[in-house]
């Protein structure tokens, strides 16, 4: 397993950890006022994360659908959330020509699901020297994924996150196939489970992705139990009001008890390989 730091927070290397922040930059006010929050129920938890919020949802279901307020304003705001809350950062980036400067900012890029296997964006994004998380389509099968890994590999990336998002299951649905964690770690990179957008009901709603956040919990423990190196959850403060994914968020009160349910679990799970 090549496991790696990002700042304070290490991935892999028998550690937990977690990305969270909302789906999309709102506000520069949101935007700190989450970081925070999140921020101090970690240090209660005593784990690590990452801040993840995106400035531009750019696979939206209608043209009606918030995205964020783009990415030149999206980088202000996370940039101020590295300089005055003191968390690392990941954000996506969809196309090659914005990876030089959302690297400048974030510490992690982020390479969306339906954007997997477009090889100029995944080498370009190597080439950053930044830590790169690439989602695994919902259209690749778990041994499939490999070959996101060689790429990087090839093109000089050595801090790579490989996530597990779910896997498409019908019409307007996923499912999660706990087999991919093992095989995906197989590859020698920390395994990522995106609970947040496995739960998604993609475009269910005509116009808007629906969700199922009442599985949020059981689904995280399971991929703990499972062995994954990182838990990446999107969480926001007033869910049914958040302009993206809020079907699938997990409301910001109910953080640190799952928190603390994880890392037991993992201690578990860790203690009982040894």
């Amino acid at each position: 397993m090549k496991s790696f730091q990002v700042e304070n927070v290490t991935f892999g290397d028998g550690r937990l950890s977690f990305i969270l922040g909302p789906c999309v930059i709102e506000s520069a006010q949101h935007a700190l006022f989450m970081a925070q929050e999140i921020k101090d129920i970690c240090r209660h938890v005593g784990t690590d994360f990452v801040y993840k919020s995106s400035f531009d949802k750019a696979n939206r279901s209608s043209i009606e659908s918030f995205r964020g307020g783009g990415m030149e304003k999206g980088l202000e705001v996370l940039a101020q959330v590295k300089e005055e809350i003191g968390v690392s950062v990941v954000t996506d980036v969809h196309e090659t020509w914005q990876v030089e400067k959302v690297a400048e900012v974030a510490d992690i890029l982020q390479i969306p699901a339906f954007l997997c296997r477009q090889t100029d964006l995944v080498i370009e994004a190597a080439k950053s020297g930044k830590a790169v998380n690439v989602k695994k389509g919902q259209f690749l099968a778990p041994w499939d994924a490999k070959n996101i890994v060689e790429k990087l590999q090839n093109a000089g990336c050595e801090k790579i996150l490989l996530t597990e998002r779910g896997a498409s299951f019908g019409y307007n649905n996923l499912v999660v196939d706990l087999r991919s964690f093992p095989i995906m770690r197989s590859f020698g990179v920390p395994v990522v489970f995106d609970v947040t957008h496995s739960l998604q009901l993609p475009g269910v709603l005509g116009k808007a992705t629906g969700g199922q956040a009442e599985y949020i919990e059981p689904f995280a423990r399971a991929g703990v139990a499972c062995g994954v190196d990182v838990v990446f959850m999107e969480v926001h403060d007033d869910p049914k009001n958040a302009p993206s994914d809020g079907p699938n968020q997990l409301p910001l009160g109910k953080l640190e008890k799952l928190l603390i349910k994880l890392k037991q679990i993992h201690e578990l799970i860790q203690n009982d390989s040894k």
